[in-house]
Order: C-alpha cells, then structure tokens, then sequence
C-alpha cells in the first residue's frame, strides 16, 4: 500500500472539508423541512458508525467488492489478451475491430435485461455485467496502445535480430502501458458504478441493495452513506492504477 502511503491531499482537502461544512451548517437551519430528507453530516457519519459495528455495512460491502474484483479482474485480463491480440496482427484486427467497434459503444447495463433472461437473478449476473464494462474499453485501448507505437522502434529491433516474443513484451507493451492504463483507471472506477446499479435492480445484498432497501424506508442517512462509500471506493481504485502507472513507467516515461 505504498501508493496510499505517499498519497498527500495537500490543499485539496481545503474544499471538502469546506463543503462538509456548508452540508452540516444548511441541514442543520432546517431550510428543507426535516432532517428526513436532508441529515446533517454528523447524523450520516453516526449512522455510518452503527451499520460499521451491526456488520450490515461490512457484508454488503464485502459482497460488491468480490464482484467488482472477479468481474473487473477477468474482464481486464480478457481485454488485456484480446486488445493485445488486435494490435499486434493486423490479422486479428481486421476481423474483431468492427465487432469490438459495434459493441463497445452500448452501455455495460444495457445488457442488463439480456443477461437477466440468460444467467437469471444470482452472484452470476453482475460480475458478467462488471466484466463487460472493462472488456471492451480495456481491450479497445490496448489495440489502440499497441498500434500506436512508432514502427522505426520495432524495425530496429528486428534489424538486430530480437525475437516477436522480444519486441512485444519489451518494446510495444512498455510504450503501450499509458494507454493500457488508462482503460484500467477509468474502468476501475465504473465498475463500482455499474455493480451498484445491477444490485440496485436484481440483487438482494451489495451496497446497491442496501440503498434500495434504505430508500423504501425513507433512510436518507444510509443512502447517503451508501454514496459515500460508493465515492470512496471509486476515488482508491482509481488512485491504486494512477499510482500503479506512475511507477512502471516513471523510469522512462
């Protein structure tokens, strides 16, 4: 957890706790009637604290998080091997590009309803739909990674006899990390995204569910810490690939 250690906010927490502020002062001048549809900072974090100690956060929690590590971590790796495929021959590009083109702009959840009548209401379900959502960006900037490399590069290595092998894994996916990486960021925090809304649908656990289950009860309190921890998740998945990038690549980048 290096990358967490040297996290600094600096001066950028400035406007959070400006912000907290501001929330906590509003609801508490009762401009929206009631604390029901509004709570207080303080409340939301007191109320945090007791779904932390009654294990409700934690299980819910856990669940969403298995999902999103199974379903993004297979669908990144399935895009990392295809996008590295397409790239690489022309071959494979020409006869998967218009199918990944066609498909990548449909939104992870419009297959929601599809994949419901196909693998029915389960733990199956929303790690297809996480591995769609990185699948097709991950394997879509990882061609576009690949193809981009400047070919003098790869011709000067032929020139001096380096294997396929040789110039792929230590010429063109060295150069193509930055663009690798940057699937991998923006997906890591949409899968967050996309798991709370298939349980928010079809799921009975995961922190969706529970904002669904709050929502019937009017709990805004546990909605809002929902949203936080939700905000929380995305902003350390993002910041681990960030992190992750800046590290492979510092030496020569």
């Amino acid at each position: 957890m290096i990358w967490f250690k040297n996290f600094k906010p600096g001066w950028g927490i400035v406007p959070v706790v400006i912000f907290l502020g501001v929330w906590e002062f509003i609801a508490r001048l009762n401009l929206i009637p009631g604390e029901i549809f509004f709570p207080p900072f303080s409340e939301v974090m007191r109320e945090f604290y007791y779904l932390l100690a009654s294990g409700v956060l934690g299980h819910n929690f856990l669940s969403s998080l298995v999902r999103v590590l199974i379903g993004f971590v297979a669908g990144s790796f399935a895009g990392l091997l295809v996008g590295t495929a397409m790239g690489w021959k022309d071959i494979v590009n020409k006869s998967l590009s218009p199918l990944v083109s066609l498909i990548y702009p449909i939104p992870a959840l419009g297959w929601l309803p599809l994949l419901m009548l196909w693998l029915g209401i389960g733990e199956a379900l929303p790690i297809a739909i996480i591995f769609i959502c990185a699948f097709f960006p991950i394997a879509y900037n990882t061609a576009t990674g690949i193809r981009a490399v400047d070919k003098n590069y790869i011709q000067v290595a032929k020139t001096l006899g380096a294997s396929d092998v040789k110039i792929l894994t230590s010429i063109i996916m060295p150069l193509a990390l930055p663009n690798i990486f940057t699937g991998l960021r923006l997906e890591s925090g949409m899968a967050w995204r996309v798991v709370i809304a298939a349980e928010m649908v079809a799921i009975p656990s995961g922190i969706g569910a529970l904002m669904m289950k709050a929502e019937s009860l009017m709990r805004m309190d546990i909605i809002v810490v929902c949203l936080i921890v939700l905000a929380v998740m995305c902003f350390i998945f993002e910041k681990f690939f960030a992190s992750l990038e800046k590290k492979l690549t510092s030496h020569w980048r």
